[in-house]
């Protein structure tokens, strides 16, 4: 793995007809968007980035990289990426989130796989930077990820927290070699936060299928997290890093099924 992919300029491939589509949704992507078009500069006959309504420099950005612009409002990740995937004019998609960018290695896979003849779905580990440490266990880990598949036979389920591309039965999968790049948290901060959002979505989705949550379990719970992160899937070895994201893995546990109870006493 070579670390961050460098932004330089690379000359256009001579594929002909439109192969592969890379689709992207944003809102305020200004500090990550450029760094993952120009990762596929190499890969991609399209560029698509659907935008809902960003106040920052990521309509600019996305316009100056050539990447085809759609406005759509917000509704949820799956949806959003789902209608993205609805404007790919190529045979193939390569669905990313504007915070990721191929490293070298996998950009050098996918082109042998598109030189070969693509041919079913594939998947790539996905390797994250963590406010600057590449965290490598813990269970992020290598994160596999389905992210390219043709046109039409896979759709991004719309589950509030963590959707996820489901292949059509029977589609060939085959994993490529290198490392999907994720520039995931700038601060320990933006995690907490966003552990905060999904843990509450989590407990919304829970209530929804009439779940509940004892005492027991919101103490028991995050102990486990804890502990499974740490020290099971050797969090400890990722140093400062690996800490911090066991404990607000662990808060964020109990979070959950704090805001389960609550929602269950509203309920009754």
């Amino acid at each position: 793995m070579s670390g961050p992919v460098a932004n330089r300029q690379t000359s256009p491939h001579t594929f002909g007809a439109v192969e592969i589509s890379v689709v992207i949704i944003t809102l305020n992507e200004e500090r990550n968007l450029a760094r993952c078009i120009t990762s596929v500069k190499q890969v991609a006959d399209e560029v698509i980035v659907v935008d809902s309504g960003s106040r920052d420099a990521t309509l600019r950005i996305a316009h100056e990289h050539g990447a085809r612009v759609v406005h759509r409002d917000w509704t949820n990740y799956g949806d959003q990426k789902n209608f993205a995937n609805g404007l790919a004019t190529g045979r193939y998609i390569l669905s990313l989130d504007a915070d990721e960018a191929l490293s070298e290695p996998l950009r050098d896979a996918l082109l042998h796989a598109r030189t070969a003849g693509l041919d079913g779905a594939y998947t790539m580990a996905r390797l994250t930077n963590y406010c600057g440490t590449w965290v490598r266990h813990g269970g992020w880990y290598p994160d596999i990820k389905l992210r390219l598949f043709p046109k039409g036979r896979a759709r991004w389920t719309e589950a509030k927290v963590h959707e996820t591309l489901e292949p059509e039965p029977g589609l060939r999968i085959t994993h490529l070699k290198g490392d999907l790049l994720h520039y995931s948290f700038h601060s320990v901060e933006q995690h907490a936060q966003q552990a905060a959002h999904f843990a509450h979505l989590a407990a919304q989705a829970l209530h929804a299928r009439k779940k509940r949550s004892g005492r027991l379990q919101a103490i028991l719970s995050p102990i486990a997290r804890f502990v499974q992160g740490y020290i099971l899937r050797g969090g400890f070895l990722d140093g400062r890093a690996g800490f911090t994201i066991a404990r607000i893995s662990a808060r964020a546990k109990r979070m959950k099924y704090t805001e389960l109870a609550r929602l269950n006493r509203t309920r009754a």
